[in-house]
Order: C-alpha cells, then structure tokens, then sequence
C-alpha cells in the first residue's frame, strides 16, 4: 500500500463523476488498463491527475465503441497524452460538426413539411452521409448487418429518408419531454412510448425480429447502450433522459416475460 496526496480522488467519487461503477474501475485494475495511484489501509483506492487523464481518455475510446483490449492496445501506442488529447478533441469537434449540421437538416424538413413545401435533396440528406460509420457498424454487429442497413437505407427515396429521420426525431424529443416531465417508466404513458419505439426499431433490416416485435434482449440491450454510449445519449436529453429510456424498455420486456 502506498501513500496517497491531498489531490488524489477516491474510487466513489470518480465513480460519481463518470457516472460509472467502482465495480467496473475495480475491473479496469484487475486487467491492467487503470491502476489506481494509491490504496490506503482501509482498502480504499485513489487516483491522481494522471490516472484521471487515462480515464478519460478510455471512456472517450470507449464512446467510439471500442472493446477493452482495443482500448488498452491504443493506450499503449498513444503514450503522449497531449497528443492523445487532441486527436479525441478533434473527433468531439466533428461529431458536434455532425450533429450542428443534422439539427440544421432537420429542421429545414420538418418547416418545409409544416409549410407544404418541397427542399432540395441535399438540403434533407445534409449531416446524414451513412457510410462515415460503416467501420463503426461493422466491428458491433457485422459486416452483413451494414450491408443490409446500406441497401435498405440506399433503396428508399430521398422523401422517405427525410421522413425516418423526422419520426427517429419526434421519438426522441417525446422521450425527452417525458423524462423532464419524471413520468413512471412502468406507467401506460411510458409504456406507449416504449411500444413506439419498438415498431421504430423494427422497421430496421438486420433487427432481430425485423418486421415483427423485436427480440427482448435486444430491447434491453440497446437501452443499456444509449445510458453507457453519449453519443446515443444526447438523443434522449442527456445521459438522465436515457437512464428513463433504458427503465421504460426494461419495463415492456418484463412485461413481455412474465406473460
């Protein structure tokens, strides 16, 4: 056991912080990707600036939707943390890029639908270039799961492109509205937004259950994905607005499997 200093941070508060679990910073200890600094003789664990900038540095690879060995192999290649530090600053600068240009797209759809006019293709399709993530895609779900995206999303029209991304829109600020509101995730409001969201997800090619209800495992895992990835998160209002969404799906499927 070693000694700690005055600016060291113990293991709840960091958990606190990162809205992540002592469990899982024990866990990043015991396969070597994030010591901590120091552990008094209670057992209690500590982590000093350097630790906390390696934390951070994993949960920002983590968000790209790395696994833990790939975290730790990038980790050990980028040792400058300057250098680390910029790279991830330049990608959170183009994902806000991204999503400036999105909302903008949006935007412009849904007053030209409001106002019964007709927008230029690119203006609709502007920020949505699907491709940018096929690496992404395909290392979570496989090399057929985005080919199937990319041919279903390539054969519909530019109108029904724009019109998904109105309805994936409305979903989310529904969402949010009714977690800022405090709704019951087990309440029939809830759960309406929740049947709701499963028909949205069904209707993706490569779903399990595509064209019927979704698989339940399924259901649950991606609401645990939108509370753990920020990226997913900002949809819902923030990583509480996704907290509420993860809830109320884990309601319907309780729902499901006590039938």
């Amino acid at each position: 056991m070693s000694r700690r200093t005055p600016t060291e941070t113990s293991i709840q508060e960091l958990a606190r912080l990162t809205s992540t679990t002592s469990r899982t910073l024990r866990h990043y200890d015991a396969i070597g990707l994030l010591e901590p600094t120091s552990v008094d003789h209670g057992g209690m664990r500590w982590y000093d600036a350097a630790a906390l900038r390696r934390l951070q540095r994993i949960l920002l690879l983590r968000d790209l939707g790395l696994g833990l060995p790939r975290i730790a192999a990038v980790l050990d290649r980028a040792t400058d943390p300057v250098e680390a530090l910029e790279a991830h600053l330049r990608w959170l600068a183009d994902e806000r890029d991204l999503l400036d240009r999105r909302t903008s797209s949006v935007r412009l759809t849904l007053n030209a639908l409001r106002e019964g006019r007709d927008l230029m293709a690119d203006q609709m399709m502007d920020g949505f270039d699907h491709t940018q993530h096929r690496e992404e895609v395909e290392e979570r779900w496989g090399a057929k799961a985005y080919a199937a995206g990319d041919a279903w999303w390539r054969r519909m029209s530019p109108e029904d492109r724009a019109q998904r991304t109105v309805d994936q829109q409305t979903l989310a600020a529904d969402w949010a509205a009714s977690a800022e509101a405090g709704t019951d995730p087990a309440s029939p409001e809830a759960q309406k937004l929740a049947q709701r969201h499963v028909a949205w997800l069904a209707g993706f090619p490569g779903t399990p259950g595509a064209g019927g209800e979704p698989v339940v495992e399924y259901v649950v895992g991606l609401g645990e994905m939108y509370v753990a990835d920020e990226r997913f998160a900002v949809h819902y209002g923030g990583v509480e607005g996704a907290r509420f969404v993860r809830d109320t799906l884990h309601a319907w499927a309780d729902s499901r499997t006590d039938r």
